[in-house]
């Protein structure tokens, strides 16, 4: 009998998370989403996600049920998305005081979820505070399978010794723990998990059929362009300290900031002081589904990503793979997550915050298109059969029904 076939009911998958789209077109990360909607074919998905304003508290979004806890008054309601949790806690310390109610709101709405719909797999995105939030949940029970998912900031972020003590026992529970790139595997082993139940399963990218090359549009020779959340590791402060070194030798480039985040309004400030005027454009949040004709328009692609002083860093960077699927040429610091993703290829990378470097290395892009463009393809060729959403998900499907199926035999056994 195949998995999901009609023969059988489909095994029910509870994913808990704090990122997920509010609403249709949202600007906010869809991966989660994207991820939950593919696997509806083989299994029943609910989402647990954290309510915003203006969000609907249960809906139902490509086949996927969403149900959004409630944990403050609506307008108070600000500590998800638009940039992050740990992004807006440094910004904004008070937020601290929400965190006590978030996870109590996140736990029993889990809870009511195991209750009232007993899922088969309980999928958590993120170790901190959604795997822990489910570890509690399950308790010591050994029916319930419990996937944790690790997207880089929560494994080289938040390395207090309770918050590791946390962690570890989340990744001790767990039944198997995916994280999205090669680089995060010897932190989450020496944070406890066991080295069998780890596997490299990044996020996917519609590689098919939305970012894909597009020969009918002209690719500028003079835009740069960054697209992603506008926190401090997205290094973008390095970009605009490039900009007028890169101005220096072609005056006709214009930087192009797709985005929104906690650093917007310094990142303007800033652009400000160093007089780059109408060179730089703060394009706001663009929606997912218009992403790919502005990475077909761009001369490159930059991910200037830098570690954090707290040890936060890119675990993955799908931004990257969403740019070279519409085959625009990329720059990107050398950090463990993008150096795997790139093959290690010296003209794609410079050192973390080395802004002559960086700036050297948008230039000879830049001053070369045909050399990039053909870095670019080779890259895209190398990336295609992996990363797309059809390989990523059935991956993730086998995975999950194959603890499914445990969980069942772990059930019967009890009885």
């Amino acid at each position: 009998m195949t998995p999901g076939s009609s023969n059988r009911p489909k095994p029910r998958v509870l994913v808990v998370t704090s990122m997920f789209p509010r609403w249709n077109a949202d600007s906010e990360p869809g991966f989660v989403f994207e991820l939950s909607r593919r696997l509806t074919g083989r299994f029943d998905v609910r989402v647990v996600a954290p309510h915003a304003p203006g969000a609907a508290t249960q809906e139902t979004m490509g086949g996927v049920e969403v149900v959004r806890y409630r944990y403050m008054v609506e307008a108070l309601e600000c500590l998800a998305y638009d940039g992050g949790i740990l992004p807006k806690l440094r910004k904004a310390p008070w937020k601290w005081l929400l965190v006590p109610l978030f996870l109590f709101a996140q736990y029993r709405a889990v809870r009511r979820q195991m209750r009232a719909w007993r899922p088969h797999i309980l999928h958590a995105h993120w170790i901190l505070p959604q795997g822990w939030i489910v570890r509690k949940a399950i308790g010591r029970r050994r029916d319930w399978k419990f996937v944790v998912t690790a997207h880089g900031t929560d494994v080289f972020g938040l390395n207090s010794s309770w918050m590791r003590k946390l962690k570890r026992n989340v990744l001790e529970r767990a039944d198997a723990v995916t994280i999205v790139g090669q680089a995060m595997r010897d932190a989450v082993i020496a944070l406890g998990a066991r080295a069998p139940d780890v596997s490299v399963e990044p996020m996917g990218v519609d590689l098919s059929d939305q970012f894909t090359p597009d020969s009918s549009t002209q690719r500028s020779r003079d835009e740069v362009l960054f697209v992603g959340r506008l926190i401090d590791i997205k290094g973008v402060n390095h970009l605009l300290d490039a900009a007028p070194a890169i101005l220096a030798r072609r005056p006709t480039t214009r930087f192009t900031i797709a985005g929104f985040g906690p650093e917007e309004a310094s990142l303007r400030r800033q652009a400000n002081a160093l007089g780059l005027g109408d060179r730089v454009t703060f394009a706001g949040p663009v929606a997912h589904a218009d992403l790919p004709r502005w990475y077909r328009r761009a001369a490159v692609f930059v991910a200037p990503f830098v570690q954090a002083r707290t040890g936060e860093q890119e675990g993955f960077g799908l931004v990257l793979v969403e740019a070279l699927g519409c085959g625009c040429p990329v720059v990107a610091s050398a950090l463990p997550a993008l150096r795997d993703l790139l093959a290690d290829r010296a003209e794609n990378l410079v050192e973390p915050g080395n802004v002559a470097s960086l700036a050297d290395a948008v230039v000879r892009v830049l001053s070369d298109p045909q050399a990039a463009a053909a870095g670019a393809e080779a890259l895209r060729q190398r990336i295609v059969g992996r990363l797309d959403w059809a390989a990523v998900s059935a991956r993730y499907a086998e995975l999950i029904d194959s603890l499914a199926g445990e969980g069942q035999q772990a059930r019967i056994s009890e009885q």
